[in-house]
């Protein structure tokens, strides 16, 4: 990876179901697998150091970021050969690293987990450490009283910068429509999909100064085919009804095929489907988005074809965009993998399985010679690959 710092792998163990794994990390990164194979924990692991990076480690941390709380014996791996008492995470950046192992006892457990190693490196050397001796403060992060102290500009500073500002989104329609408060709001959209009528309005006001976010828009009054454009409005008594929610801003879609003056939809009567276009859109096209962000089961609402649509549009929007970002997601929706170019390396699909002890096993798939020589002999594309099961993790049913 070029330009600023991202992260290239990520390290797990004993977290969940996940035993020993390291993740190769692209900008955009795709899981996929059967239900319960593991995907949301790969995503929720980078949640857990992402808090570690914070300084704390507790329910409010994690329900932050958008991970599940739950009491350690949920977190720790619990299979038949015993393993490790602590869960252990760490991130790979180029010549950066941070790594972090954390305990709570599982009878009585804390409110906080307590550090127990942790480790903040840059190009070989230390730059903030603690070993399993050392108990003073034991439940706040060393690293991130020490990156206080480090410019900006410090490899090891922008490392955990991009640790803490990480976040799971899971966007839900009702959230998405402005009927439901967003739990966890953030700037500039929540992980539920709240802000969204105000994150699109500063997408609309970036596109009037930015070729790249103006483009990106054009792409998608293309990939919703009945829009005939959109925008938003704080006047909504002509079209939203007086018994609805009312936000301050509201999403305002015009439909095409509709007569000039009845054709005006609300976030409240569009297809989901547009409003999760234009969620993935303020996600990674906004400069004050997280650099780094993971999605979970990003083709939820989605049909096949725009699907697959978005996801080719999704991945041009990471690779190309003039601010470095890094995307995370897990899918179901077998199309997902026919949007993908992976044959750029910056692209990546990951494989999520459970091998025959139950331990989460996460295989990057590249497109190998046979498979090819499958996708040409026979016109096989990627999603009938995996569902015919010559890449791994199809459900056993």
């Amino acid at each position: 990876m070029s330009g600023d710092l991202l992260l290239n792998k990520l390290v797990v163990h004993s977290f969940k179901s996940i035993v020993n794994q390291e993740i190769p990390l692209g900008l955009v990164n795709v899981f996929v697998g059967a239900n319960g194979s593991g995907k949301s924990n790969a995503l929720e692991a980078l949640g857990v150091l992402s808090a570690a990076a914070s300084g704390r480690v507790d329910d409010e941390s994690l329900k932050y970021r958008g991970v599940r709380p739950g009491v350690p014996r949920l977190y720790k791996s619990a299979f038949s050969k015993k393993l490790s008492p602590h869960i252990f995470f760490e991130a790979n950046a180029e010549q950066t690293s941070y790594a972090v192992s954390l305990n709570n006892p599982l009878e009585k457990p804390r409110p906080s987990w307590r550090y127990k190693t942790e480790d903040l490196r840059f190009g070989g050397s230390s730059v903030a450490s603690r070993g399993i001796k050392t108990v003073k403060n034991s439940e706040q992060s060393i690293a991130a009283l020490k990156v206080v102290e480090l410019s900006e500009s410090d490899p090891a500073a922008k490392l955990m910068g991009l640790l803490r500002d990480y976040a799971i989104y899971t966007p839900n329609t009702l959230v998405l429509r402005g009927l439901l408060t967003d739990a966890q709001t953030r700037d500039p959209i929540g992980l539920s999909g709240g802000r969204l009528a105000e994150a699109v309005r500063e997408l609309k006001v970036a596109a009037s100064a930015d070729n790249f976010i103006e483009e990106a828009l054009d792409e998608i009054r293309e990939m919703i085919d009945w829009i005939e454009d959109f925008d938003t409005t704080s006047m909504t008594d002509a079209i939203l009804s007086a018994s609805v929610s009312r936000p301050r801003q509201v999403l305002r879609f015009r439909d095409r095929y509709m007569r000039p003056g009845k054709n005006v939809l609300t976030a409240h009567d569009a297809s989901e489907g547009a409003l999760y276009v234009l969620f993935c859109a303020a996600l990674v096209l906004l400069p004050n988005s997280p650099k780094l962000a993971a999605v979970d089961n990003l083709d939820h609402a989605l049909n096949p074809r725009l699907t697959q649509r978005l996801i080719r549009s999704l991945c041009k929007w990471v690779i190309d965009n003039p601010i470095p970002r890094q995307l995370l997601f897990t899918a179901h929706n077998p199309v997902v993998l026919d949007g993908l170019p992976l044959e750029d390396e910056r692209v990546r699909l990951f494989v999520v399985d459970r091998n025959s002890e139950g331990h989460t096993v996460i295989q990057r798939i590249e497109i190998t010679e046979e498979r090819r020589k499958l996708h040409a002999e026979k016109g096989w594309p990627l999603s009938r690959l995996w569902i015919m099961g010559h890449l791994g993790g199809v459900p056993n049913v």
